[in-house]
């Protein structure tokens, strides 16, 4: 199928405005991805949410993956850099914030970024990447901020299925594990997510494709998804990473990847040209040139990424 298939009865109707700037963004628009870059700030190594599929304490420069960074960058900095790179990579049309934990368990990091290039860059593209566990308490900010475009992981809709996914989270100083958890995150995600829309900003929704356990499970995610009135969902495959609980198991196959996609295509418009980017990730999609810009990282950084912050 055609990755830019319109979904008709899509409740989201974008504005004049809102479309142009979408139509720019290389991970909302096939179009885009060829022709416009996107640079991510790594302000956001804090995390609330325990993945069994995640491991933020591995770095390669040839691996991409989310989760990975080579910097964790002050929110000074990360601005100082967006304006060496702005000089160098002109078809920059997006600046996002995807961690390498999540942009809203460090929201401090992630307003202050965001504010230190709006007194400067009133006019550029936001978006920010989150888990949507504190989506509820952060939303109206975001809008605030002139954040256009927010990425949601939602890999369930179901706490059983959910419980294998997460080994558990930590909601308002509050560790939480099993079902109980993911209950609350299930529920966050979707007033979240609701929420967002109701504002007028475009959301994206990722899923983790996992065999065995959530793969059966997305067609329903996806409904759910076309309920609320999210404008793309992108199906990715499991990427094992290297200490995380899932390590062993098998990467989830393209073909697999791509029939949910058509499965799913009949409800949202689905996202076909993810790279699954670095959290430090800069230019084309297909072209990830961060290591031409990486300052070496004082190792007080490194450790600092290597926390077991839950």
């Amino acid at each position: 199928m055609d990755c830019s298939t319109s979904i008709s009865d899509t409740k989201m109707q974008l504005s004049a405005a809102m479309l142009e700037r979408t139509q720019k963004h290389p991970c909302y628009s096939f179009d885009a991805h060829q022709k416009f870059a996107r640079m991510h700030l790594p302000v956001a190594p804090y995390c609330n949410l325990s993945c069994n599929y995640c491991n933020r304490k591995f770095d390669c420069v040839n691996e991409s993956r989310p989760g990975v960074t080579s910097e964790i960058l002050t929110p000074q900095a990360a601005k100082n850099k967006l304006d060496r790179v702005s000089t160098q990579i002109e078809q920059l049309s997006v600046v996002g914030i995807a961690g390498p934990g999540d942009a809203l368990a460090d929201w401090e990091n992630t307003r202050e970024t965001i504010q230190l290039i709006r007194a400067e860059n009133p006019q550029t593209v936001f978006c920010l990447s989150t888990n949507g566990l504190l989506l509820p308490e952060y939303a109206q900010e975001i809008v605030q901020l002139g954040v256009t475009h927010v990425t949601v992981n939602v890999n369930c809709i179901d706490s059983a299925i959910g419980a294998k996914i997460y080994k558990h989270l930590n909601f308002k100083g509050q560790y939480y594990k099993g079902e109980s958890g993911v209950k609350i995150l299930i529920e966050n995600q979707l007033a979240g997510i609701a929420l967002l829309l109701s504002l007028g900003v475009v959301v994206k929704i990722n899923i983790v494709m996992l065999q065995g356990i959530n793969d059966q499970h997305i067609p329903d995610v996806v409904k759910k998804m076309k309920e609320l009135g999210v404008y793309i969902t992108n199906i990715m495959p499991l990427i094992p990473a290297p200490g995380s609980v899932f390590e062993n198991f098998t990467q989830t196959t393209m073909k697999d990847v791509n029939e949910m996609r058509d499965l799913c295509e009949l409800d949202v418009r689905q996202m076909r040209h993810c790279k699954q980017c670095r959290a430090d990730a800069i230019g084309l999609l297909g072209e990830d040139r961060s290591h031409e810009f990486c300052v070496k990282v004082p190792d007080v950084q490194l450790k600092f990424l290597e926390r077991d912050i839950l």
